[in-house]
């Protein structure tokens, strides 16, 4: 019975021995395990709040973006009604210089002047 006992505790210490080696391997294990997760985590949220603001700032030009193609859309509009405008002014010069419309002015012209020589004689 103390050959059994004997070995019995024998057994015993020798899987306390593994058991506790074991039990210790994991908490080193363990400790150091959450203290690379304790890293991993405050790099993970430094990622996130970097990314968040790229993010944002992305936003932010793509606003800013937006906002210059609509002026630039409006300032082409504005310029394409002045160039409008323009042409049909340059077009107007160009019919009171052309002869035919030359006569015409002439001919208003002159009667502008004879009928003011007119009313000035009726006048006097």
């Amino acid at each position: 019975m103390n050959a059994r006992r004997e070995n019995r505790n024998n057994r015993v210490s020798l899987f306390d021995g593994i058991e506790e080696g074991g039990i210790r391997a994991q908490s080193v294990y363990s400790s150091s395990h959450e203290i690379d997760e304790h890293d991993n985590e405050q790099a993970l949220d430094g990622l996130q709040d970097r990314v968040k603001l790229l993010k944002r700032l992305s936003g932010d030009i793509n606003e800013e973006v937006d906002s210059h193609n609509r002026m630039l859309d409006r300032m082409g509009n504005d310029m394409d009604a002045s160039r409008g405008v323009l042409s049909g002014t340059m077009d107007k010069f160009k019919m009171v210089f052309e002869t035919k419309s030359s006569r015409r002015m002439f001919t208003l012209v002159a009667s502008f002047v004879v009928l003011f020589l007119i009313i000035y004689y009726l006048t006097k």
